[in-house]
């Protein structure tokens, strides 16, 4: 069959799904059979698809159409302009947690930080551990996940982006497995806060195919944010930095939960580029 002719016929079979954006979505995942860039795809219209790739794409947009992520077909997300590998082991990087980081870097240049390395709790795919260390060059980077599977998933990551040197992974139930002995500059995270409550209206490619673990805090979402708030200002040097991406209903019961805590100030959400709050940020007295 010719490209646009196998184009065509899976945007209406993914439209018909209920797949958002069937377009954008038909040409990645040809371009990731075919091996082409976005503008060798539509330069490419005209050619025929070799069978053994017509059957490996038509496979490929089976799972699709069961709503299985489009980056756990490929085992790829771009996120800050770079690659990184995924799996159903891991959350699938956010347009909005790049915000987080963009708030986190332009807080950095306006009061600077305290000397010390940077935790990142909640490590998942390794893709804000990886920006961290990279666009904070001069600082160790610390991270801690749960889950080893995803740890594994981080490590790849971690070594593919050359940041290794700097970058040391630990295994625990957020603080758990810090020491008290060490003081963190800035702390970062991007933790579970999706109500169960709410868990059957999700899209099936975040109910039915990411990790619960990751998405899911508790009937109100707020569970393991109340444990950050109680376990990160011990480990936090005074004046460092603390940033983490919030459910859009949850500003008033997070900002609530740590101005309890007298060893936070300057607490604070920030709104992202739907005009939503989602970035908390804080400094430890």
């Amino acid at each position: 069959m010719i490209l646009k002719e196998v184009y065509r016929e899976s945007v209406q079979r993914l439209a018909q799904a209920s797949v958002a954006e069937p377009e954008i979505e038909a040409a990645l995942l040809l371009g990731h059979v075919l091996g082409f860039s976005r503008s060798q795809f539509f330069l490419a219209m005209e050619q025929e698809i070799p069978p053994p790739q017509l059957s490996h794409f038509q496979a490929l947009l089976s799972r699709r159409l069961l709503r299985e992520p489009l980056a756990y077909i490929t085992g790829e997300q771009e996120f800050w302009s770079l690659p990184f590998k995924v799996s159903p082991k891991v959350l699938i990087p956010r347009p909005e947690t790049e915000e987080l980081l963009e708030k986190i870097f332009a807080a950095v240049r306006q009061d600077g930080l305290p000397p010390g390395p940077v935790l990142d709790l909640g490590v998942g795919s390794g893709a804000i551990t990886v920006v961290l260390a990279r666009e904070l060059a001069d600082r160790q980077v610390f991270g801690v996940d749960l889950s080893w599977e995803a740890l594994g998933v981080a490590r790849e990551n971690i070594g593919f982006h050359q940041v290794q040197s700097r970058v040391f992974l630990l295994n625990g139930n957020w603080l758990t497995a810090m020491g008290q002995e060490r003081r963190f500059a800035l702390v970062v995270s991007n933790p579970p806060y999706i109500a169960t409550t709410v868990k059957d209206g999700l899209q099936p490619e975040v109910r039915d195919f990411e990790p619960h673990g990751a998405l899911f805090a508790g009937v109100d979402g707020l569970a393991d944010i109340r444990a950050l708030a109680a376990q990160v200002h011990p480990v936090m040097l005074s004046g460092g930095l603390f940033c983490m991406e919030i459910g859009a209903d949850q500003q008033e019961a997070v900002l609530k939960i740590f101005s309890s805590f007298p060893e936070y100030d300057r607490v604070q959400v920030h709104f992202d580029l739907a005009g939503l709050p989602r970035i908390f940020q804080a400094r430890r007295r």
